[in-house]
C-alpha cells in the first residue's frame, strides 16, 4: 500500500517508465535522479513494457482454502444480534474458534454491544471461593405489555398496547401502571449456577421464600449454601431473614453500600439475563416472557459456555450431581 511519503507516486512511476523506454535513459541515471534503487525502477520498466497499470498491487492472494465461508459468517452475525452472545457462546454453536467469531464480529463492527460496562477508574478484582457458595442479588425488570413493549415495536405502537393493556391503575399520565418483574436469583460463585425466580414484589416473605426452594435446588445437586451476599435491600435487611438464614446454617452477608461491584458476579448474571432473555426477542405479554424464563435458564445452567469456567457450561463444575457419573 502507498504511503503519504513514497518516493514514486503513480505518476511517477509512469515518467520514470517513460524516461527509460521512451527516451533511453540508463536506468542508474533514472534511479538516482528519482532517489530510489534501480531495482524499483526496472519493475516500473517492466510493468509498463507489459501494459500493466501503475498502481500498487492488492496483497490479497488469488485462492483461500482456509477462509471461512459466507454461510457461517451470514449465521454467526445473525446470531450475535439475536441471542446477543460473546465469541466463545457463538464459537461453541457455529464450531469455529473463538479468535474467528472475533475477527467476523470485528468486521461486521458488531464486536461490542450498544451498552458496555463503564470505566470505573479502578483496577479490576477478581476472585472465586474454591467450593460453591452463592450469592443473593434482586433485580428489577419492567413488565411487558400485551402485545409488546416499545423494544420491539417502537415507542408509538408500545404506548398504544400500554394504554389498551386491561386491568391496570392509571397513573398521572393516564397510562396504566404495569409494575415490575422482580427476578430472585442465587447464583453460585464457584460454578456460577444459578437459580432464579420471577415474582412481583420483592418482600422479605418473597425473598424467603425463594431462598428456601433455593436450598432445596442446590442440594438436590451435591451443593450445600454456606453463605449469602446480598445487597442492602429492606427484604435482606428484615429479621426474617436473618432467622431464616439461621435456621437453614447459613451465614448472611450484604454488600457495601452504593457498591455493585462487590455484587459482580449477580450483576453480570443479570445483563446475561437481559440479553438472552428479559429483550432477546418481541414477547406479546409479560407471561410469555415468564414462560421462556425455565427453558433460557436449563440452556444456561447446563449447555452454554461460560467463560469464567473454561468455556464450559457452569453444571460442568459441579462434583456430585446425582447420576453425573453413571
Amino acid at each position: 500500500m502507498r504511503h503519504r511519503n513514497a518516493a514514486l507516486t503513480p505518476r511517477h512511476r509512469l515518467r520514470v517508465a517513460r524516461l527509460v523506454i521512451e527516451e533511453g535513459w540508463p536506468i542508474s541515471e533514472v534511479a538516482a535522479r528519482f532517489q530510489v534503487s534501480w531495482l524499483t525502477v526496472k519493475r516500473w520498466v517492466d510493468r509498463y513494457l507489459a501494459g500493466e497499470p501503475m498502481q500498487d498491487r492488492s496483497s490479497r492472494p488469488k485462492s483461500s482454502p482456509n477462509k471461512t465461508s459466507k454461510k457461517t459468517t451470514k449465521r454467526c452475525v445473525s446470531l450475535r444480534m439475536r441471542l446477543r452472545e460473546g465469541p466463545v457462546q457463538l464459537a461453541a454453536r457455529l464450531g469455529i474458534a473463538p479468535a474467528t467469531v472475533h475477527r467476523i464480529l470485528t468486521t461486521a463492527r458488531m464486536n461490542r454491544l450498544s451498552y458496555v460496562d463503564l470505566a470505573t477508574g479502578e483496577p479490576i478484582r477478581r476472585y472465586e471461593h474454591d467450593h460453591p457458595g452463592s450469592l443473593v442479588h434482586v433485580e428489577k425488570l419492567g413488565n411487558i405489555p400485551d402485545g409488546g413493549g416499545w423494544r420491539y415495536v417502537g415507542r408509538r405502537q408500545g404506548s398504544r398496547n400500554r394504554a389498551v393493556t386491561p386491568g391496570k391503575p392509571k397513573n398521572k399520565w393516564r397510562n396504566p401502571k404495569l409494575g415490575y418483574a422482580f427476578v430472585h436469583t442465587i447464583i453460585d460463585d464457584h460454578s456460577r449456577v444459578a437459580y432464579t425466580e420471577v415474582h412481583n414484589d420483592e418482600s422479605a416473605v418473597t425473598a424467603v421464600g425463594v431462598l428456601h426452594r433455593a436450598v432445596e435446588w442446590f442440594a438436590d445437586r451435591g451443593v450445600a449454601i454456606e453463605r449469602i451476599l446480598s445487597d442492602n435491600g429492606g427484604a435482606y435487611r428484615s429479621h426474617l431473614w436473618r432467622d431464616t438464614c439461621e435456621a437453614l446454617s447459613i451465614t448472611p452477608k450484604r454488600t457495601r453500600p452504593y457498591r455493585p461491584q462487590t455484587n459482580g458476579k449477580a450483576e453480570r448474571f443479570h445483563r446475561t439475563m437481559a440479553d438472552g432473555w428479559a429483550y432477546a426477542r418481541c414477547y406479546t405479554s409479560e407471561n410469555e416472557r415468564r414462560d421462556a424464563l425455565a427453558d433460557w435458564l436449563h440452556e444456561y445452567n447446563q449447555h452454554r459456555p461460560h467463560t469464567a469456567c473454561g468455556g464450559q457450561p457452569p453444571f460442568s463444575r459441579l462434583i456430585n450431581v446425582p447420576g453425573q457419573y453413571n
